[in-house]
């Protein structure tokens, strides 16, 4: 793998070309200070100081009987006990604040290649849902997935010449409530034919994809050949696509061949020994789901007694909950990346 395939996936370079067939996307590129913030774990976990007064975390309601064994006493050389001010990008935050705005008010974010996913607990959603500029730094900051970004993006090419890519960028991309978790597929496409294409969602067996497979592999198979093949430089890759209702065909992302992208239902061995029809995978049982890892809140670490800022934290999220259960019948929360 060159670098220049890796380069083709970051969503600054694909989605300009593509952007009439994927979800409304906005795309900032980063101070490197707001880089180094999200690669510096030397201190404490601080978020960004916000020019519009907005906080990602729940603020505690403070019990002045409880807080004795809280106070700092004067004069401690304790290192650990000297405040630290939290770093603020107030340009940054007033142009994402405009963007969410310009979105509908929700978005979910990503750098070049990958989406904080892994710290959707952190979410009173669960979900990669944010409505400012302090929840995506939130995600951002506490997300070990973008490691592989900040540091590790060309860790599997043969002619790596640096770590990292010289500029990085934030995606925002426009939250849709109702989209469906089993309508998204990655497609496989080797020497610029589609070989394969998975059900993205391989944790829960989806009885209706049964019925639908053919009508489904025709319709991604066409919108293959009309709008990527002959778009997309690479002869090897990735790309995840969501199914609509009316079949409407649109790109969530690209990811390189092999390497770090995960092939779901396949082994990458088989899909390089596919030379014949596109082979379609679907969970097609209960006992052919494929559990992966679920990140699940540390609640160890969660002051949840009575009056606490978690304890209405999670009261809010169990009334997102019971709303999302109200609304099944428009569908389910996407899960992106």
């Amino acid at each position: 793998m060159k670098q220049e395939e890796v380069n083709r996936c970051q969503i600054q370079e694909w989605y300009p070309k593509f952007k009439s067939f994927s979800i409304k996307t906005l795309i900032h590129e980063l101070p490197e200070s707001f880089v180094q913030y999200l690669l510096d774990d030397s201190g404490p976990f601080l978020l960004p100081l916000s020019i519009s007064n907005e906080d990602a975390l729940p603020n505690r309601v403070v019990n002045p009987e409880d807080e004795e064994d809280y106070q700092l006493k004067q004069g401690s050389d304790d290192e650990s006990e000297q405040s630290t001010s939290p770093p603020s990008f107030p340009e940054l935050e007033s142009d994402v604040k405009q963007s969410i705005l310009s979105l509908g008010g929700s978005v979910f974010p990503k750098l070049n290649w990958s989406a904080p996913k892994d710290s959707a607990w952190i979410s009173s959603t669960g979900t990669l849902k944010c409505c400012s500029f302090s929840e995506i730094a939130l995600l951002l900051r506490s997300s070990d997935s973008l490691v592989h970004d900040l540091c590790h993006a060309y860790d599997s090419c043969t002619d790596k010449s640096s770590s990292r890519p010289s500029r990085f960028f934030l995606a925002l991309r426009k939250w849709y409530p109702s989209l469906r978790p089993e309508m998204e597929f990655r497609c496989f496409v080797r020497n610029r034919d589609l070989v394969g294409i998975s059900q993205r969602e391989v944790t829960t067996f989806y009885p209706a994809l049964v019925e639908k497979t053919e009508s489904l592999l025709e319709v991604i198979r066409e919108f293959f050949i009309d709008h990527v093949k002959s778009s997309f430089e690479s002869e090897n890759y990735t790309f995840d696509v969501y199914v609509t209702k009316n079949e409407a065909v649109k790109i969530v992302d690209f990811n390189p061949w092999g390497a770090f992208t995960l092939p779901l239902l396949f082994n990458w061995e088989e899909l390089e020994e596919q030379n014949e029809e596109v082979d379609f995978r679907i969970v097609e049982s209960r006992r052919a789901v494929r559990p992966g890892l679920k990140t699940a809140v540390p609640f160890d670490y969660l002051d949840t007694s009575p009056g606490s800022g978690w304890d209405q934290f999670l009261k809010n999220a169990d009334q997102e909950l019971q709303q999302q259960t109200r609304d099944d019948d428009d569908g389910l929360n996407p899960h992106l990346h």
